[in-house]
């Protein structure tokens, strides 16, 4: 079986490709918008990562979502539609559906995308529906959550970084609950999708089984590193004061950033965990650890 995988240079395509190659013969297909164009493709399955990530900078234009994560996408998906390959994956994003959560995120919940780059990876999601799938083709919509793992160097290294330097966690007083990837489990549930043909085409939510407080996870960090932790209670109105005048003074702490490290985000992994009939390999907090440990090298 031939796996042709777009976006292999970036983390998750390059531990994909790690993980796929002893059993499957990998293609790596560098692509980009252009107007018009049509893929020739030749392998037996199509994983298609490439796309434009969230600018947490806030610099990119609107159109180059667009073109990377809409566009692009509906061209590779209508060559496949009428290339011999039976398989379709798209990695789309939890950030399809919604911004912030309040409760549970499930394949149910109407998505309501905010961002310029969620509003492109719902439209592709929502083109890839409502196109006709040919008999022996099956599609699988991926909405993963947060991705970390060795050689992801993102916000969760942030946080590392902190503790690292014993600083304390002054947050100890807001109560939240994430959820959290393993680049690990994210690979494992790829390689079933390829090689069980009774999944069934759709959308599914991809996430580890537990959800973590972001005080818990300082602990972890503790953890990892040998480090007594230093958590303080401050109370939430003082410290969301300090978050306003950040807003003002450019300080390290704005709202926004106090919103991101304090707010809720659980997604349910229930649908793809049913469909696959297995376990996830790897435990939060085992992966947890493991992303922990290459921060250190």
């Amino acid at each position: 079986m031939i796996i042709t995988i777009t976006g292999t240079t970036g983390f998750v395509g390059t531990n994909l490709q790690d993980y796929l190659k002893t059993a499957y013969e990998i293609e790596s297909m560098s692509v980009r918008y252009i107007s018009n164009q049509q893929f020739d493709l030749k392998a037996d399955a199509i994983i298609h990562l490439a796309g434009k990530a969230h600018d947490l900078k806030k610099v990119s234009s609107p159109s180059a979502y667009y073109e990377s994560n809409f566009e692009l996408t509906k061209q590779l998906f209508d060559s496949f539609l009428i290339s011999k390959a039976a398989v379709f994956i798209f990695m789309s994003t939890v950030k399809a559906v919604a911004d912030t959560v309040q409760e549970v995120l499930t394949e149910d919940t109407v998505p309501d995308p905010k961002t310029h780059y969620g509003i492109a990876k719902h439209q592709a999601e929502q083109y890839i529906l409502s196109q006709e799938l040919p008999h022996g083709k099956r599609v699988y919509i991926l909405r993963p959550c947060m991705i970390h793992g060795p050689g992801n160097k993102g916000n969760l290294n942030l946080l590392y970084q902190l503790v690292v330097k014993g600083l304390p966690w002054p947050l100890g007083a807001f109560e939240n609950q994430r959820s959290f990837l393993s680049v690990e489990n994210l690979c494992f549930v790829i390689k079933e999708l390829l090689g069980n043909t009774m999944i069934p085409s759709g959308v599914y939510q991809v996430s580890d089984d537990k959800s973590l407080s972001t005080n818990a996870l300082i602990q972890l960090l503790g953890i990892s590193l040998g480090k007594k932790n230093r958590i303080l209670n401050i109370p939430v109105s003082w410290i969301k004061g300090v978050a306003k005048l950040g807003d003002h003074l450019h300080l390290p702490l704005n709202s926004e950033r106090l919103q991101k490290l304090t707010e809720n985000y659980v997604v349910s992994n229930q649908k793809i965990v049913s469909a696959i009939g297995k376990s996830l390999p790897v435990t939060t907090k085992e992966g947890l650890l493991k992303t922990f440990v290459s921060f250190r090298k």
